[in-house]
C-alpha cells in the first residue's frame, strides 16, 4: 500500500511564528514527492540488531525531525528532546553505558539517537500552546508534569520511528542501558532525562532474529 500522488504526505501549513518575521508557507517551495509504503513503515521492518557501514547523511537526521515534530502531543507540549551520537568520542562515552547485549549492535550502528524528555516541558507551553496558560497546568505538579513528560515523550518516540523508516534509515530501539550514566552523560545541567535510545543505520540483514509473533486482534483488542 502506498501513499502518493493525490495522497502526497505534506506537513500541515506553516503558522507564522511570533519570533520570526517569515510570512512563506511551507509549500511556497516545490516539493518532491514522497512515496511510503505500509510494508516500509509497519510489515516489512524490522527491529536491527546490526548495521552496515554505508554512512547517514545529516540532512537525513533533520529530515526525520521535520517529519517527527507533527506528530500530536498533548497541548502540543513536544517533551522529546534527541541527541544525536555521531562521533567517536561520544559514541565511547555512549558505550560505557550500555548493557552488555546492547554494545556491539549500538557500536555498529552509525547514529545512535538518545531520545529524551525534557521534565520542565511546560516553560515552552506559551509558545507552543497559546491558546491558554497552559503552562500553569504544570507549575508545581510535580507528578502530573513527569507523568505528562514520559507519555507524550514516548509518543514522539513512535513517531521518531516512523519517521526514520519513512526517510529510509533502519531502526533498532532499546531500553537495556543506565538511565543515571546516560543523563549525567549527555544531559548533565538540563531537565532532560532519558527514555531510551535507537540506533539508526542501513541494516545488516544477516544479524536479523526470525521475525516474533504478534497478538490477534482477538487477543489483544476489546470493541465494547
Amino acid at each position: 500500500m502506498s501513499v502518493n500522488g493525490d495522497d502526497e504526505i505534506r506537513p500541515p501549513p506553516y503558522r507564522r511564528d511570533p519570533r520570526d518575521s517569515r510570512i512563506a508557507t511551507l509549500h511556497a517551495q516545490p516539493r518532491n514527492p514522497m512515496n511510503v509504503t505500509t510494508e516500509q513503515l509497519f510489515t516489512e521492518a524490522r527491529t536491527q540488531n546490526g548495521f552496515t557501514d554505508q554512512p547517514v547523511a545529516e540532512a537525513q537526521l533533520h529530515q526525520l525531525y521535520d517529519l517527527m515534530k507533527w506528530g500530536p502531543t498533548s497541548a502540543n507540549c513536544s517533551p522529546a528532546r534527541i541527541v544525536f551520537v555521531t562521533s567517536p568520542a561520544a559514541k565511547d562515552k555512549l558505550l560505557a553505558c550500555m548493557s552488555p547485549g546492547n554494545v556491539d549492535k549500538t557500536k555498529s550502528a552509525p547514529v545512535v539517537a538518545i531520545i529524551g524528555m525534557d521534565m520542565a516541558f511546560y516553560d515552552k507551553l506559551p509558545y507552543l500552546f497559546p491558546h491558554a496558560d497552559a503552562k500553569s497546568w504544570f507549575v508545581g505538579k510535580k507528578e502530573f508534569a513527569d507523568t505528562t513528560a514520559f507519555r507524550n515523550s514516548s509518543l514522539q518516540g513512535g513517531y521518531f520511528i516512523l519517521a526514520a523508516r519513512t526517510v529510509g534509515l533502519d531502526c533498532g530501539p532499546m531500553s537495556g542501558f543506565d538511565n543515571a550514566k546516560v543523563d549525567a552523560a549527555f544531559w548533565a545541567g538540563t531537565e532532560v532525562k532519558t527514555n531510551f535510545i535507537c540506533n539508526l543505520g542501513h541494516g545488516d540483514p544477516s544479524k536479523l532474529f526470525s521475525r516474533s509473533p504478534r497478538l490477534t486482534f482477538e487477543e489483544a483488542c476489546r470493541i465494547d
